[in-house]
């Protein structure tokens, strides 16, 4: 099982120290935040080859161009993580701002290697129906997708709870809807237990079509990150279900809740996973 860890987990640090430090945890894969404080589509050549010398340096491969959220496009502190402008907003207008978004986060993947980029359908918005929602953002993720193939990238879907798009079904419909090959799913395990999946489920329902997977642990069904080992998932489970569809990418610690432990929590959560691997799986 290939480990990855999500720089969203390090945003006290720059960009170029969290690949360091997720490294000398012994991950072999990272995902890059491509939002505030990580990424802007302003950012310059020097800071983006700042993350080009940390991933050789490292040797990590990015697993993911998490481009889920937008707070890069709004003033410098919110309280509350932002999705609009979404890619499922009624206005065309809105919509394009995200287009332009998604399209500089493409670009930034080409940059640094990486194979696939996640974004989400955003929020309901109040006197939208949600079917109506659904096709914008299916209208604009096949813009998306053209895009992302182009540059020989794809695009993962991740759904969350309280989102337009929470579930592994609702996601298979949009990808079907679509009907673009470089379209697909950002699996995170947490999420779809909240909503209420069992993990096997959901990977059954978008197998073949998972481009890259999430992992945290959760209490119950209450959606807050916990490090692996603090909750009830059972990561063994979810691990032999991956293999058994034959997933052979990259599994990525999504702590964005333990920037404040942020090197504890890393070494603490790849402890537990390596536990959790059957050992036919452990050479990977």
């Amino acid at each position: 099982m290939n480990f990855a860890y999500s720089s969203n987990g390090f945003t006290r640090v720059s960009l170029p120290e969290a690949i360091d430090r997720i490294a000398a945890h012994g991950y072999r894969g990272v995902e890059l935040l491509a939002d505030r404080p990580h990424w802007h589509p302003g950012m310059g050549e020097l800071e983006r080859a700042a993350v080009r010398q940390a991933l050789k340096r490292t040797g990590l491969t990015v697993s993911n161009i998490n481009a889920n959220t937008a707070m890069a496009l709004w003033p410098e502190w919110m309280p509350e993580t932002l999705f609009e402008p979404a890619l499922s907003n009624h206005d065309a207008g809105v919509r394009e701002r995200r287009i332009d978004f998604t399209r500089a986060a493409l670009d930034f993947a080409v940059q640094v290697g990486a194979r696939c980029v996640s974004v989400t359908s955003g929020r309901c918005e109040a006197d939208v129906l949600p079917g109506e929602g659904k096709r914008y953002f299916a209208e604009a993720l096949a813009r998306v997708c053209e895009m992302a193939a182009e540059r020989g990238l794809k695009i993962g879907i991740e759904y969350e709870p309280g989102l337009l798009v929470e579930t592994a079904a609702e996601v298979k419909a949009v990808i079907d809807a679509v009907g673009h090959p470089a379209l697909g799913a950002n699996l995170d395990i947490g999420h779809a237990i909240c909503v209420g999946e069992q993990p096997a489920e959901a990977i059954a329902t978008l197998s073949g079509r998972i481009w890259n997977v999430h992992l945290e642990d959760i209490k119950g069904t209450k959606h807050f990150h916990l490090v692996p080992g603090e909750g009830d998932v059972d990561f063994g489970a979810v691990f032999a279900a991956l293999d058994a569809h034959g997933y052979d990418a990259f599994v990525t610690v999504e702590l964005y809740t333990c920037a404040a432990r942020a090197d504890a929590a890393a070494a603490a959560a790849i402890e537990h996973l390596r536990r959790c691997v059957a050992p036919e799986s452990r050479a990977r």
